[in-house]
């Protein structure tokens, strides 16, 4: 509703007309907003009715509630930093000195200032001859990092930094008693080599993905539009050269330099080059100006303009700027943030527990034997580390970003991929995002009546076909056509043959007034415009004065727009071909056929015009867009005209799968309410009821109802700027949202707000007002066929056949690569107990070292980290499982609350000037002191221990299964194997015990007999061949347990032997080049003085270890059991009323409410 004529009545807190009773207070409900004086606003429309502004207060809130809700929300206050300095200093920059006649001569082409789109041109033949002689319109991409460069940061991880570490100390060892430390040679070798390996497959997969991602971004090529041989045409950018003429419309980012020699109303967005913050204007000055340059690169935020191309590729500005062309730079998404922080803290146990271990041991098993005590720990902090992950993220995103290129979405960065799996709230554009974009005229009002303009079975009888001669309707076709900036890319066709260039509603409006007029290009060329006001977001109008007579002067004004903008500026309607005055009743109708109008979903826009009287107005009358500097009153209300704008298929099942996978879907439009609810209601995005709703169903008024009451709002653009924290999150709390009348600055302000309350925002949209919301959004999807170049630009992610519905895709993909990685986790460091707890009992009880610190190795570096990379290919355990949980960090009051609390924390700890009261930025050492006495405060505990319902990467449920479930499994199946082995060889429990207590003079070559407790004397060369034997079943049954678990982890929501789960062939190739390598190392002759084991080794001890790989496939499906209802908890319950069938053309099907 119009703010300009909007009159503001205010009322003191606590007045209200129906309880006025002081003891009520407590419980009267406000329908507006307070301000921060606490004086509350209701807006009032030009005709009587009143508009509460946003939602209720249920209550009269405390200082400290009010605090509450503000918390959060202070660093949205905060002022922006100045723009960077000016660095157009000293930069080969001379062309806009020129006068168009000296452009024209010095380029050799041909341009028409007056009537640009009739100008000839280059020549095809001219352009091709420039473009092979200057080369392509395109800048050297900026320095990269060099290949050794990125395998050297792959190659300094923390895991590969402690093998590296481990590897030099066995060789430092070496030197210092070379033969007491001999095998170290290979131990040493081998640690030093995995790192290396492991950083080559990482950088290998980071090659590969980069080379993907280029290639995908050379599927969408910048285009522009240019006049060659008198034809307006699209074009690559990349094909541009000096002397093409260029029309670059609002969205658009500019292919060239250009010098503009015409433009209506044209602003750029310079802060990418001069950091300037506002849009410039672009005016073309005939005589040369700094006014006049178009940059390259730049963004066209408003307006249209052409221009001469006068420089290309790396000649253009951001060409000569050093500056903007630095390397490269990248923000970490939080998947990055949670495995950094896991390796870490993997990383610091992993150390302590090798020093705990070196200490126990130089002090027990080994005697102060500092060689052998050093490898040992050197085998624990191996057991720990899980070498492999690395390489593992970075294969699970790249062949991620794969699947979901085949599946036409452009993924910019890999990261954006996880990202896409943990939103949790949807912000999407209406026009060309969920709707086709190609908008037909429906319905006429004029003259208090309503005419069709589509053949359509639904409308009431009172409505008329439309007939061009009927009152108003020559009028209405006039504003259609001239009130109209659209192009055609031919004019030498039939008028229903030609391609229009420009939005859908003007395009909409341009193909029914083709309809009925004879010669469309006389009839504009018959009535030039003389002044034009392009439509912005602001305005939200469009005004053209015209050199067309009528009876009292020459000049015509047409005025198109929102249609309660367009009303206020009218006295007057068209009724019979006659202005009459606007009354009540008028005002009455007026609301009835818009609500009949927005109702339907359709677009609703207003006509007007004035016919300019003269003296006052002539030919020779000097327009400006100054206020006063053209007519902006008076005007004769025409008619209302509404343009349908169908959904497009696939996005209401899309809506209704994103909502019972508990993300939050809500629109964002520059639309009329009405018209954004009524889509809203067929697209599975609206199911429930408004205030406004419910107050028409129950004959209530909307101000006795409470906002509890209901489960959707519809908030007004309007009202954005004057919101409190608390409105905010009393908005945010509803399930169905849809703000309307929204501007670029609303929509960013709405993302914004919503990631302070912890929402993981994305955003979807395709046009230049999009463009800020998207960018600011944690991710932004962006459209590529109806998609501007800014809003391109700004997104992380492109649709590239515009399909809604991908984005259901990409989150399924995005948390399939969640829970992939999450078992590949669970997977990798589940045999660390079975590593581990041996490696303590030798120290503790002690026994012959179960497990070497070179087998251990083995085991994480060989058939694991196939195992584990095979879990990249995993598919959905279940058809729609995991699109049924809520996102792994929902937003929700605890989670709102908590992040408030912590919030008015830090506020209160804010330091200001006294006199500026800017904030003052603490020192290094006050914000080091403060992390160290962190951890002896309790609100730190607090945090700590805070309940959430958030799920990371590694939480306590993968620690436990690991360490405490499948890992205890896997150390009893070997250790059971184990003693069952010496049992063969003739040794019980209790002769290792004592065997190993003699000071580790057993198990040797040269070792002295051994006498068991059943009197069997065993020479050296069978106890060898004992420890052998013991130590290759355990590696073997680590193995095999762990072939058992590659199953058993995936186990979530249905037992480890469904199709989908066992469905995973990789999973077998892993298992079978794993199994070929421990055969390998276990049973090959030469390659026992490494690796120990013995070809003596019986196959049927295998019997052992698959016995427990079933016990843990039993365990597996207990736990699925277990853990059944609090999975089925977590689900998302089923939404009443959600509507899973396609969308169908409804070109007049009313809403229901």
């Amino acid at each position: 509703m119009d703010a300009d004529n909007a009159s503001v009545e205010k009322l003191s807190v606590g007045q209200t007309p129906v309880l006025p009773d002081e003891e009520l207070l407590g419980n009267a409900r406000t329908v507006a907003f307070p301000d921060e004086h606490g004086d509350v606003y209701e807006e009032k429309l030009h005709h009587g009715h009143a508009r509460p502004r946003g939602v209720e207060m249920k209550r009269e809130m405390t200082k400290e509630d009010k605090e509450l809700a503000a918390a959060g929300y202070e660093h949205l206050q905060e002022k922006k930093v100045k723009g960077k300095e000016d660095e157009l200093n000293g930069v080969d920059i001379t062309e806009h000195r020129l006068s168009f006649q000296e452009l024209d001569k010095a380029l050799e082409t041909s341009i028409d200032t007056k009537d640009p789109g009739a100008s000839y041109g280059l020549t095809t033949d001219e352009a091709k001859a420039r473009l092979a002689r200057n080369g392509p319109n395109v800048l050297t991409p900026p320095k990269k990092k060099s290949a050794l460069r990125k395998y050297f940061d792959c190659l300094m991880t923390m895991f590969n930094i402690l093998l590296i570490i481990a590897g030099i100390l066995e060789y430092i060892l070496l030197g210092i008693d070379f033969k007491e430390s001999f095998q170290n040679t290979y131990l040493g070798g081998i640690l030093i080599g995995v790192a290396f390996v492991n950083a080559f497959i990482e950088f290998y997969q980071l090659q590969k993905s980069e080379a993907i991602l280029a290639s995908f971004l050379a599927m969408i090529p910048p285009s522009c539009r240019v006049v060659r041989d008198s034809t307006l045409t699209s074009i690559p950018a990349a094909d541009l050269v000096k002397g093409d003429l260029v029309l670059v419309r609002v969205g658009d980012k500019t292919p060239a330099d250009l010098i503009i020699f015409a433009a209506t109303d044209l602003k750029v967005d310079n802060s990418s080059l001069t950091g300037e913050s506002e849009p410039q204007e672009r005016h073309p000055k005939p005589e040369g100006s700094l006014a006049r340059p178009l940059f390259n690169s730049t963004l066209v935020v408003n307006g249209e303009g052409w221009g001469i191309v006068v420089r290309t590729g790396d000649h253009t500005l951001i060409g000569q700027i050093a500056a903007l062309t630095g390397g490269e730079t990248g923000n970490s998404s939080p998947l990055s943030v949670e495995i950094g922080h896991f390796v870490t803290l993997v990383s610091i146990i992993a150390i302590l527990f090798a020093i705990v271990f070196f200490v126990v041991g130089i002090t027990t098993a080994y005697k102060g034997d500092g060689a052998l005590t050093v490898t040992f720990a050197v085998s624990i902090l191996v057991a720990f580390v899980p070498e492999g992950l690395p390489s593992v993220v970075t294969l699970l995103l790249s062949i991620a970003a794969r699947r979901m290129a085949s599946q036409n979405v452009l993924v910019k960065d890999l990261q954006g991929v996880e990202t896409l799996g943990s939103l949790t709230l949807l912000a999407t554009d209406k026009t060309g995002t969920l709707t086709r974009n190609q908008m037909t005229v429906t319905n006429i009002w004029s003259g208090e009546k309503m005419y069709s303009a589509f053949q359509s079975n639904n409308d009431s009888e009172e409505v008329a076909p439309f007939s061009i001669d009927a009152p108003g309707m020559r009028e209405s076709v006039d504003i259609a056509a001239l009130n109209s900036r659209v192009k055609f890319d031919k004019t030498d066709v039939p008028f229903d043959k030609r391609a229009i260039l420009g939005d859908a509603t003007e395009t909409g409006l341009i193909r029914f007034a083709g309809r009925y007029l004879p010669d469309f290009d006389a009839h504009q060329k018959k009535h030039p415009k003389v002044f034009e006001i392009p439509f912005n977001s602001t305005n939200k109008w469009a005004l053209v004065i015209l050199d067309k007579a009528h009876n009292d002067g020459a000049l015509t004004s047409y005025i198109k727009g929102a249609p309660e903008r367009v009303l206020a500026k009218c006295s007057t309607f068209l009724k019979d071909g006659k202005a009459v005055p606007i009354t009540d009743d008028f005002k009455q109708e007026y609301d009835e056929a818009y609500n009949y109008m927005a109702s339907r979903g359709h677009r609703v826009i207003a006509c007007a015009q004035r016919l300019l009287p003269s003296p006052e107005y002539t030919l020779n009358t000097e327009f400006n867009k100054d206020d006063g500097g053209y007519p902006a009153t008076e005007y004769c209300f025409v008619c209302l005209t509404s343009l349908e704008d169908p959904p497009k298929h696939g996005v209401r099942e899309a809506i209704g799968t994103l909502r019972l996978a508990g993300i939050k879907v809500m629109m964002v439009t520059g639309d009329h309410p009405k018209t954004a609810e009524a889509i809203a209601r067929k697209i599975n995005l609206i199911l429930g009821e408004t205030r406004e709703s419910l107050s028409k169903k129950t004959g209530r008024s909307v101000d006795e109802i409470y906002e509890d009451e209901v489960d959707a709002v519809v908030v007004h653009g309007d009202d954005i700027d004057n919101l409190q924290g608390w409105q905010w999150d009393q908005i945010f709390s509803k399930d169905e949202i849809v703000f309307a009348r929204t501007s670029p600055q609303h929509k960013l302000e709405i993302v914004k707000r919503a990631q302070a309350l912890g929402h993981i925002v994305g955003v979807t949209g395709d046009g230049v007002n999009d463009s800020p919301a998207l960018k600011k959004a944690d991710l932004g999807i962006a459209m590529n066929i109806s998609g501007s170049d800014v809003s391109k630009e700004a997104a992380n992610m492109i649709l590239l056949d515009d399909n809604f519905a991908s984005t259901v895709k990409g989150v399924a993909e995005g948390r399939q690569i969640f829970a992939n990685l999450k078992r590949s986790i669970q997977y990798t460091i589940s045999h660390s107990t079975p590593e581990v707890i041996p490696q303590l009992l030798y120290v503790v009880v002690p026994i012959p070292l179960p497990l070497s610190a070179i087998l251990i190795l083995v085991i994480d570096l060989g058939f694991e980290l196939f195992v584990a990379l095979s879990f990249a290919w995993d598919k959905p355990e279940t058809k729609d499982g995991l699109m049924r949980l809520q996102p792994r960090k929902p937003v929700n009051g605890r989670s709102i609350m908590s992040l408030k609390k912590k919030a008015l924390r830090r506020t209160k700890t804010i330091v200001r000037d006294p006199e500026t009261q800017e904030i003052v930025k603490p020192s290094r050492f006050s914000v080091w002191m403060n992390k160290v006495k962190e951890p002896f405060t309790r609100a730190w505990w607090e945090d700590r221990f805070e309940r959430s319902d958030s799920e990371t990467l590694v939480d306590a449920k993968l620690l436990s299964y690991a360490y405490l479930e499948a890992g205890v499994i896997e150390m009893a199946g070997a250790l059971v194997a184990y003693f069952v082995v010496f049992w063969k060889s003739g040794f019980s429990p209790s002769d290792l015990r004592k065997a190993q207590q003699t000071n580790n003079k057993y198990f040797a070559k040269g070792s002295p007999d051994f006498i068991n407790g059943r009197g069997q004397i065993i020479d050296a060369s069978q106890q060898v061949d004992a420890l052998a034997k013991a130590q290759g079943i355990v590696y073997l049954s680590v193995f095999i347990i762990q072939c058992f678990n590659v199953f058993a982890v995936k186990a979530k929501f249905s037992f480890p032997f469904g199709k989908n789960i066992v469905g995973n062939y990789y999973n077998f190739a892993g298992i079978f080049a794993g199994a070929c390598l421990g055969i390998f190392i276990v049973y090959t002759p030469p390659l026992h003085v490494v690796f120990g084991g013995t070809d003596k080794l019986s196959p049927l001890y295998w019997l052992i270890p698959i016995a427990f790989g079933v016990l843990l496939l039993v365990w597996a499906s207990i736990r699925v059991l277990l853990l059944r209802k609090s999975i089925e908890n977590a689900r998302v319950k089923d939404i009443k009323g959600l509507m899973m069938f396609p969308t169908m053309r409804t070109m007049s099907m009313r809403s229901k409410h």
